[in-house]
């Protein structure tokens, strides 16, 4: 099998104006598996996604990617990854067939060879039925699924994400979903998936990696990750967030760890089903009442709070940072 890893070491990338989107950055992704990279908006995941599909240069350190450095060989690393990008370039007016034959001439394929991939590509991301339909009467997952084929051209050993599921409904995102499993499982190939949905990454990761202000806060697999935050977690919600900060300082020698989202507060503690009963005595006695009280296992969203302050449901619903 070709080299199909991604190797960062010590990555930075500065901006005018003393800005430092990446701020060395290292990590390493193995053949075969699909790593999830998560951050806060402006926390340097586009950056980095741009160096190592050579849209952006580095200002110092290293990458490669398929075992090709991203500066000085980038027209290899063009010609084994495929790149799926966060805006979707279609012409509405073309019909599936004819942008991926389009695509294949393009990477060097005969006329011939371009349609027999295409009708490959077709039945792959399941798009035979529409084939003869204009881009522009597809659904959003209908265009996802066409701009994964379209990345798949080339027949890439590594495949970038950026988001491949924003703004799609439920049942579209887990289309996609279902397509990524299947290259990873069937073809081997290496994955790098940025994306706004943490549950997105618990069920495709193999790995998961935390970009925060430039710098990699954690890293491991989403059962490592969750594991480190605690067992358990008593969640209360309540009527405004100055009522949730209460509760967390009338709560704080109770838990291991507490975390105020808004107007949610998260308590971490063993046993924490056992000791539900006293902290809503706690509360009753400071007369702080929650609309709400959920027993949970730790998420990657507990993860992504405890190690950015912030939760990446929010980022979701705020204007993308360019860095």
């Amino acid at each position: 099998m070709s080299n199909r890893e991604i190797v960062v070491s010590n990555l930075v990338k500065r901006y005018p104006g003393d800005v430092v989107a990446v701020d060395d950055v290292s990590f390493t992704v193995r053949s075969g598996e699909i790593f999830g990279f998560l951050g806060p908006n402006g926390a340097g995941k586009s950056t980095t996604i741009k160096i190592l599909t050579t849209l952006a240069l580095p200002s110092d350190g290293k990458a490669t990617v398929g075992g090709y450095d991203v500066v000085s060989q980038a027209g290899q690393v063009r010609r084994i990854a495929g790149v799926a990008l966060q805006e979707i370039g279609i012409d509405p007016l073309m019909k599936a067939a004819e942008l991926l034959i389009m695509q294949g001439q393009l990477f060097g394929s005969s006329r011939k060879q371009a349609a027999e991939r295409a009708n490959e590509l077709l039945e792959l991301v399941r798009l035979t039925d529409a084939t003869n339909r204009r881009v522009g009467t597809y659904s959003g997952g209908m265009r996802r699924r066409l701009d994964l084929a379209l990345a798949l051209v080339h027949e890439p050993d590594i495949l970038f994400l950026d988001e491949p599921t924003t703004g799609l409904d439920p049942a579209s995102r887990r289309d996609v979903w279902v397509e990524v499993r299947r290259l990873n499982r069937q073809l081997g190939m290496t994955i790098f998936l940025t994306t706004q949905y943490l549950e997105e990454a618990d069920e495709l990761a193999d790995t998961v990696a935390i970009i925060n202000s430039g710098k990699i806060a954690v890293s491991g697999s989403p059962s490592q990750l969750k594991a480190s935050v605690g067992t358990e977690s008593i969640n209360l919600a309540f009527g405004n967030r100055s009522t949730a900060e209460q509760a967390a300082t009338t709560l704080s020698d109770m838990a291991n760890l507490i975390q105020t989202d808004r107007d949610m507060v998260r308590l971490y503690m063993d046993q924490a089903a056992q000791r539900i009963p006293a902290v809503v005595n706690r509360l009753q006695e400071a007369n702080l009442n929650p609309i709400s009280l959920t027993l949970t296992q730790p998420t990657l969203d507990d993860v992504f709070l405890q190690v950015t302050g912030q939760s990446l449901k929010n980022e979701a619903a705020s204007e993308p940072a360019a860095i």
